[in-house]
């Protein structure tokens, strides 16, 4: 099997790709590109259509419509070669608890055709990336939940695969654990590709450079990490002063569209759409300096990122109670 190697090349590309169930189309026309060194977040409620599209993009279910290449092989017409440069951490990690770690990881590697030394420095080089060195002689059913997400990291990445696909890999986990395995994805990121499957917001914040949102099967947002959080920075503020002057003075101040006063000291500022926050606020402690406002407050009115979640994945109404079954 011969890789590509033109690094200009996306080494995952997704053209209008469908999936439906009887009547109910589960995805609908999905597109999408992920380039090599990216962590690419798949973010949506839960029915949405992410683990169905993750089924697909592995070559664990067949699409409808539309076309999936990996690494230059297309899934369908070439699966083997396609197949062999994905590494597949599911939501239910497939780790055999009987088993010891090392037990399950060479067995891992073997499915993957390695052997002799190839898969003695496999296992160890999959053991040390994902902080396994201690834990090999170890039954995986005696391990924490934690180290159990460990261990199925490791057997996706066993075959150093271009692309790594995980979902929802930190379900389950503690906080401490959360933060582990965040670490662990975002340092699979600089040496591979990354799909990252989640409904956990700061999950793709921590961790991922793009995201993508789906919507009742269909992608509604796609757009760099920087881009959702400065979506998030609102074109409005609170600005609180001892001296204040009257509504007018500070409505003739240039950027403010609209001032409201909330008590004799505190007002709500709205801002000009076109107006940068950082420069107006600069602005108002310059003004509050000259003119002795003696300003104590001056805080931006943001939208948690949560908040722009569900207002993306709830428009017109649609609560997402999953008409379609997206573990299917």
């Amino acid at each position: 099997m011969q890789a590509a190697t033109d690094n200009s090349q996306p080494l995952v590309k997704v053209d209008n790709l469908s999936r439906r169930y009887g009547d109910t189309l589960a995805v609908n026309q999905v597109s999408f590109q992920l380039n090599k060194g990216e962590v690419l977040g798949f973010l949506g409620p839960n029915g949405a259509g992410k683990s169905t599209t993750m089924h697909i993009i592995t070559g664990n279910l067949a699409p409808t419509g539309g076309q999936i290449s990996i690494n230059g092989f297309d899934i369908i017409d070439e699966p083997l070669q396609a197949k062999a440069c994905i590494g597949y951490l599911p939501e239910n990690p497939p780790v055999y608890r009987e088993l010891t770690v090392d037990e399950y990881l060479n067995y891992c590697a073997k499915l993957h055709r390695l052997s002799g030394s190839a898969l003695t420095q496999a296992v160890d080089e999959a053991k040390l990336h994902c902080g396994l060195q201690d834990v090999g002689r170890r039954l995986i059913g005696n391990l924490s939940k934690g180290f159990q997400q460990r261990v199925g990291i490791a057997q996706a990445v066993i075959h150093n695969p271009q692309v790594v696909i995980l979902d929802e890999p930190t379900v389950g986990l503690d906080p401490i654990q959360i933060r582990e395995i965040r670490s662990l994805i975002k340092s699979l990121g600089e040496e591979r590709s990354v799909i990252l499957s989640t409904h956990i917001l700061p999950e793709v914040q921590a961790t991922c450079d793009r995201v993508q949102i789906i919507r009742r099967g269909e992608l509604i947002y796609h757009a760099g990490i920087d881009e959702l959080n400065q979506r998030g920075q609102g074109q409005s503020l609170t600005l609180a002063l001892n001296s204040p002057p009257s509504l007018e003075t500070l409505h003739q101040l240039s950027g403010i569209r609209e001032v409201t006063s909330l008590d004799p000291h505190r007002f709500h500022l709205q801002l000009e759409p076109a107006v940068a926050m950082d420069k107006l606020a600069e602005q108002l402690v310059i003004q509050a300096v000259e003119q002795q406002w003696g300003l104590f407050e001056l805080i931006p009115d943001n939208t948690t990122l949560e908040e722009i979640f569900v207002e993306l994945t709830t428009a017109d109404g649609d609560s997402d109670d999953a008409e379609e079954a997206d573990a299917a």
